[in-house]
């Protein structure tokens, strides 16, 4: 079940190893690492945060607001983009067993797809984020983009 401290391993400094695909929905498209750096700040006494990540190879940062509804006991993540200057429809989910799902609608490429965020491996010094595409409303999926964190720091901020 989740709580509004299903984050609180996020808080801080950390350093970032992405894979994506250059085609985020070409399963046989090639792949492209690059390194990043993100920090989290709490708000809302946990109940939600902020992080911002930069990413220099792609002259880019990203921001992700991430809000705890108590009602329903469910976050949302808001991801925001500094190329596009637009804020992306939200995924929703929670946490169980230490490990996040969360699901949204957008498009991409002219295609209306479903998005998949799922976050696992945590640990107050590394996680994971995967992000994965369907084109079939959910019963395939193509995992499109996997960020790997590694705390930057020894003791987490917040």
């Amino acid at each position: 079940m989740s709580s509004p401290h299903d984050f609180d391993f996020f808080h801080g400094e950390w350093e970032v190893l992405n894979r994506r695909r250059t085609d985020f929905l070409d399963p046989g498209g090639d792949w492209e690492e690059f390194p990043a750096t993100s920090r989290c700040w709490p708000l809302f006494d946990g109940a939600a945060n902020l992080d911002e990540i930069d990413m220099p190879r792609l002259s880019a940062k990203g921001a992700t607001l991430r809000l705890f509804d108590r009602e329903t006991e469910r976050w949302s993540l808001h991801w925001a983009s500094s190329v596009s200057g637009t804020l992306f429809p939200p995924v929703v989910g929670q946490f169980d067993d230490g490990r996040g799902e969360f699901h949204g609608d957008d498009s991409y490429a002219g295609k209306d797809v479903r998005v998949r965020f799922v976050w696992s491996g945590v640990s107050v010094t590394s996680a994971r984020w995967e992000q994965a595409f369907s084109l079939d409303d959910g019963q395939t999926w193509l995992t499109n983009w996997i960020m790997e964190f590694s705390r930057a720091s020894e003791t987490p901020a917040g």
